[in-house]
């Protein structure tokens, strides 16, 4: 588990192209502005990287266009390839929203304030109503960005400390990126790659509930279960049992990763 996260002996992720490399092999990693010791991105890559800088981030995110920032789990940080697997979520939020008739009245003119002056933070907008919004009351400004960015109409441009300037969605993820269709249509092969990604990114999961689903929504025990055995049918998982922790069976990783070196493999199978 530790040699997988890059937190035992030498660095196996270096740099910029390291930054990339850990993001996409662990799918996401949550974004929380909260800055107490350093935000949770930026100390998740400070421990992994070797020669880890904000500005990294900053550039795959906002100049390089090589990781995006929506929803996977929380709000998140992840490879822009996987923006293709989330357009169920976006579609979820254009038939429902808090305060969604007054958003609906306001977000055509903000687009086209935007498509006129360019990126634009709520600040930028004379809406000055308030709406009920997710946290607390805010400014109906500030609603209608974040429903559009919601939605994929608007992305994430740039940011000045945590606050956002939104663009139109094509200008802050490339063509290529932006107009592949949705790989999983169905709801269940959907939440089997959603499932599959989260035991990969951590790399050993329990088949029971747990935070590790959030945000994989209608995903309920019996499904789960039938996902779990197929993944093992297709050797994509093996089970791991766990001394002390009684009859609980573990389910790691087998993406490869785990049969690559001896020594990875004592420490993963070293439990059973």
């Amino acid at each position: 588990m530790l040699l997988k996260h890059g937190l035992l002996g030498d660095y196996k992720f270096v740099g910029k192209e390291g930054v990339l490399s850990f993001v996409r092999q662990t799918g996401c990693i949550q974004f929380d502005p909260v800055d107490v010791c350093g935000r949770n991105a930026d100390l998740v890559l400070q421990s992994r990287i070797k020669d880890y800088q904000k500005t990294m981030l900053y550039e795959l995110l906002y100049i390089d266009r090589k990781l995006v920032d929506y929803f996977d789990k929380n709000l998140a940080i992840l490879p822009i390839e996987n923006w293709k697997y989330f357009a169920r979520e976006r579609q979820a939020h254009r038939s429902w929203e808090r305060s969604h008739t007054e958003i609906v009245e306001v977000q055509e003119r903000v687009r086209e304030e935007i498509a006129r002056r360019g990126p634009l933070c709520s600040a930028d907008l004379d809406i000055v109503e308030k709406v009920s919004w997710y946290w607390s009351d805010t400014r109906l400004s500030r609603a209608v960005l974040e429903h559009m960015y919601f939605v994929g109409e608007l992305g994430i441009h740039h940011k000045s400390g945590t606050l956002k300037y939104y663009d139109l969605i094509e200008n802050c993820i490339p063509a290529e990126f932006l107009n592949q269709p949705e790989p999983y249509p169905l709801d269940f092969n959907y939440r089997k790659w959603l499932v599959s990604e989260r035991i990969g990114s951590v790399g050993l999961l329990w088949n029971r509930a747990s935070d590790a689903w959030l945000g994989i929504q209608g995903l309920k025990a019996a499904q789960r279960n039938a996902i779990f055995e197929m993944l093992l049918k297709e050797e994509k998982i093996i089970e791991v049992k766990v001394e002390e922790i009684g009859e609980q069976t573990d389910l790691e990783d087998a993406a490869g990763d785990i049969r690559t070196e001896d020594q990875e493999c004592r420490i993963a199978a070293g439990v059973q």
